[in-house]
C-alpha cells in the first residue's frame, strides 16, 4: 500500500498514519516528524527549517523534497508507505509525482481527513507533545489553518481528477476513522 494522508493540522494524520501503517505492515512517514528531527538534531537543514516551523509557515518545496523524497522511495521499495504532511501544495504534488513515477513509488490512494476548523483548533490547542511548539501559539494555529485552506485544500481536486481521492469524516473517535478508511480502501474485505 502506498497512501497519502491529507488534512488540516489537527485532523488526525499522525494518529491515522500510525494505525494504517501497522494495519498494512508498511512504514509511516511523517514529513513534520522528519523536519522536526532535523531541527532537534541541529542539522544544516534543521536550522533552515526551524524558522518556518516557528512561524507556522510551509517549509519551501526544495527543503521538504530533500527530506521526504528519499524516505518515500526507500519505503516504496520495501513494500509501501503511509505518508502524512506531504504534499502540501499542488507544486509539491506535481514534483513528487514526477520523482516518484520512475521509482514506482507513486501513491495508490489519497485519504482526505475532513474536520471542521473549530475541531482542528481544539485538537491543536490540546496537544501535549513538547516537540510541537508550533501548536502552542493561537496565532500560529490560525496561520497554519489559513495556509491549509489556501494552499493544501486545492490538492483535493488534483487527486480527485487522478481518481485516487477518498474523503473520510475525521470528526469522530480515531478507531472509527480508521475503520472508515479501511472500509473505503478495502471495500471487498469482510468485517
Amino acid at each position: 500500500m502506498r497512501l497519502v494522508l491529507l488534512g488540516m493540522p489537527g485532523s488526525g494524520k499522525g494518529t491515522q498514519g500510525a494505525a494504517l501503517a501497522e494495519h498494512f505492515g508498511v512504514r509511516h512517514i511523517s514529513s513534520g516528524d522528519l523536519l522536526r528531527q532535523h531541527v532537534s538534531d541541529g542539522t544544516e537543514l534543521g536550522r533552515q527549517v526551524a524558522a518556518y516551523l516557528q512561524r507556522g509557515e510551509f517549509v519551501p518545496d526544495e527543503l521538504v523534497l530533500a527530506v521526504v523524497g528519499d524516505a518515500v522511495v526507500s519505503a516504496a521499495r520495501a513494500g509501501g508507505y503511509i505518508l502524512d504532511g506531504f504534499p502540501r501544495t499542488r507544486a509539491q504534488a506535481e514534483r513528487a509525482f514526477e520523482l516518484a513515477g520512475p521509482a514506482a513509488a507513486t501513491a495508490e490512494a489519497v485519504v482526505y481527513l475532513d474536520v471542521p476548523d473549530d475541531v482542528a483548533r481544539a485538537r491543536l490547542a490540546g496537544r501535549e507533545d513538547a516537540s510541537r511548539t508550533d501548536d502552542a501559539d493561537p496565532a500560529v494555529i490560525e496561520r497554519r489553518l489559513a495556509l491549509f485552506h489556501d494552499q493544501t485544500r486545492p490538492l483535493l481536486d488534483y487527486y480527485a481528477d487522478r481518481g485516487i481521492l477518498v474523503t473520510v469524516d475525521a470528526d469522530r473517535p480515531p478507531e472509527a476513522v480508521t475503520q472508515a478508511i479501511l472500509a473505503a480502501l478495502e471495500p471487498d474485505q469482510p468485517d
